[in-house]
């Protein structure tokens, strides 16, 4: 059983290095360690792989349904995949700050796999983030501020018509109208590990129920910062036949974009995922 030869090896501040595996060839028995070992280290690096883009597909599907991103563009002949592209001529790329994925949506996305598929000579590393270690070191005067909070998430600011990739050359990225808001709680109960998460982000939470924006802004100052300090971050440099798989619940990513005049492709795939409850139900 291939399961007998994979080496997850814990990795400074966020995740995990898995080897002694092909991802194109896992059994059942394999797809179980792996899903458990997302839970509980966040996100899985992976080197050497050769991931056809049905393998892709495939992979991901043993970790949940796929959820088609709304707002990124699409590999032509591949719907259910999403390119994460800039080009030599951008200077603007796509996930350049901070962010978990999809927690505008009333059910969130599980996680995303993302597979290099071309990539600059130097530069384009992404940056990771562990909300399990940001809330277990959250200052107790803090944690007890927070723990039966709920935060606002939206996506106007971003994908909006007048939002942040609006003005910029990934034009492909604005002007949606289809603008989804949720509301989820400050903390939640990861639903594969059971742990407190700390689930807010720089991009995509705008306030919290209850507060004024100004309020709300203030509590962000104190949480967002004390997230991605560099006991709880790890940064992954790409190489060809590089995978991540990360768990939107439990991290946060940061597309570094350093690699100006090259041009960068990944393929990502993001899987469904379930309602969040709250880690400390009042």
């Amino acid at each position: 059983m291939q399961t007998d030869t994979i080496s997850i090896e814990k990795q400074a501040g966020c995740g995990a290095l898995v080897s002694g595996i092909d991802l194109a060839r896992i059994d059942d028995r394999t797809a179980d360690r792996l899903k458990q070992a997302l839970f509980d280290h966040g996100v899985l690096f992976f080197r050497d792989q050769t991931l056809t883009r049905q393998d892709h597909l495939d992979l991901a599907r043993r970790f949940a349904p796929i959820d088609v991103n709304r707002f990124f563009p699409a590999d032509p002949e591949w719907p259910e995949i999403a390119k994460v592209e800039k080009t030599r001529e951008q200077t603007s790329n796509i996930g350049g700050g901070w962010h978990t994925d999809h927690s505008y949506d009333a059910e969130p996305a599980l996680g995303s796999i993302l597979v290099a598929r071309e990539l600059p000579p130097s530069g384009g590393d992404t940056l990771f983030a562990d909300m399990y270690a940001a809330w277990e070191s959250l200052p107790a005067e803090l944690q007890d501020r927070v723990r039966h909070m709920q935060a606002i998430h939206s996506t106007a600011h971003v994908f909006g018509e007048a939002g942040a990739y609006a003005g910029s050359d990934q034009s492909a990225l604005s002007g949606s109208r289809a603008l989804p808001e949720s509301i989820h709680p400050v903390v939640i109960k990861h639903p594969g590990s059971g742990k407190p998460v700390l689930y807010v982000n720089p991009a995509f939470t705008t306030g919290f129920v209850g507060l004024s924006q100004e309020e709300g802004q203030e509590l962000l100052y104190q949480l967002l910062p004390h997230a991605i300090d560099k006991s709880r971050t790890s940064t992954f440099v790409w190489e060809p036949g590089s995978v991540a798989i990360w768990d939107n619940r439990a991290t946060w990513h940061f597309a570094k974009n350093d690699y100006h005049g090259h041009y960068r492709l990944m393929h990502r795939v993001t899987m469904a995922g379930d309602p969040l409850e709250p880690a400390f139900p009042q």
